[in-house]
């Protein structure tokens, strides 16, 4: 068995005295595993870094076995992720929810946008925006996606200001006032990709993901959430607007919008 691909380097984990197992993300292979010998070298150590871009080879005897991995750079962003707290802590919460996935199973529009992301993690707003995004892609890929369209009780699409929790369907605000205290904040940008959120949204569309990431996929699991999901969001500023203008990463965050 035999495959070459592009995988982002997602984690390392020691195995013997000189060599690595590597854990990818690929578009056709899904999260992937595979032992590189002699991956501890200083050579291998610059180029197997996580958030790094590699043209991977997977080789095995059986498709159940483990494996070996050569890789070769491609994209070299690690170094610049490490520069930031943002940075490092963005790709340690990616790596963990792609491991809710399974493994080799294939997810090309989550690696699509996981590359994506990697390349525009400037700051903690536009961080947050985009994590929001790809949490919401990856609940609709574990087939646990968020209604957010139409309101669960009257169908209309004005007005959305809650999700159900019970449902995971959006509310309008005159519907769901009654239960207004059991509800969850719908932020209006993620219905409508063309607003830019305050750090106060963006902290309620992540306590919306959080809460059905939490409850549909790690709890279930015996999980719990990243710890890096809060470190993230303790960094979001307080009480201040977001930066208006079009953006690299807010053209990034729109793009994710549009992914299939």
């Amino acid at each position: 068995m035999e495959w070459t691909s592009e995988g982002i380097l997602l984690g390392t984990r020691l195995h013997g005295e000189t060599s690595l197992i590597l854990e990818v993300m690929t578009a056709a292979h899904g999260r992937h595993l595979g032992l590189v010998r002699g991956g501890r070298s200083r050579r291998q150590q610059a180029v197997l870094q996580p958030g790094n871009t590699l043209l991977v080879n997977w080789r095995a005897r059986l498709d159940g076995h483990l494996g070996h991995f050569t890789a070769e750079p491609v994209v070299s962003r690690a170094a610049r992720l490490m520069d930031s707290a943002v940075g490092v802590l963005s790709v340690q919460l990616l790596a963990a929810h792609l491991r809710f996935l399974p493994e080799r199973d294939p997810h090309p529009s989550l690696y699509e946008a996981l590359e994506l992301i990697l390349d525009h993690l400037d700051d903690p707003v536009g961080a947050a925006r985009m994590i929001v995004r790809f949490e919401l892609a990856l609940l609709d890929e574990l087939g646990f996606g968020l209604d957010l369209s139409t309101c669960a009780a009257t169908g209309v699409s004005d007005d959305l200001a809650y999700v159900s929790p019970k449902s995971g369907r959006a509310v309008s605000r005159a519907a769901g006032a009654p239960w207004a205290g059991r509800m969850l904040a719908l932020p209006a940008f993620l219905a409508r990709s063309e607003l830019v959120p305050t750090p106060d949204d963006l902290r309620d569309a992540l306590a919306l993901t959080g809460f059905f990431l939490a409850r549909r996929v790690a709890e279930p699991r015996g999980e719990m959430l990243a710890p890096a999901r809060a470190q993230l969001i303790a960094r979001l500023p307080a009480g201040q607007a977001a930066p208006a203008g079009e953006t690299g990463r807010d053209a990034a965050a729109e793009d994710l919008t549009r992914l299939p």
